[in-house]
């Protein structure tokens, strides 16, 4: 027994809202570790409406694209917290107004 497939804009109305969540992080939080979270959210969001898009028109090129938006990502995650724990360890926080006064 088949099961019905889920519409696409299902799916590009969960990236939407996904990507909208993540924003709102960015912008609000003050944390730089729930900001990082927050911008890899973005990232799967954008992920996912590739991947219904590639899905509803029977094309391969698009999980190209997300595999090397993803490669992207791994490596923002690496530099970006390898960046936090060197500013963590001489500023001893990792909130962003207080690092506000690492500007020259």
């Amino acid at each position: 027994m088949e099961q019905p497939a889920v519409a696409t804009d299902l799916f590009v109305l969960l990236s939407a809202v996904l990507f909208m969540l993540g924003a709102m992080g960015v912008l609000l939080r003050r944390n730089a570790i729930l900001i990082f979270m927050s911008v890899e959210l973005m990232l799967n969001s954008a992920n996912l409406a590739l991947v219904a898009f590639a899905r509803q028109w029977n094309s391969v090129d698009a999980h190209t694209l997300v595999f090397f938006v993803m490669t992207v990502a791994a490596a923002e995650v690496a530099v970006g917290l390898a960046l936090i724990v060197a500013i963590y360890r001489t500023k001893h926080t990792t909130d962003v107004d207080d690092l506000h006064s690492l500007q020259g």
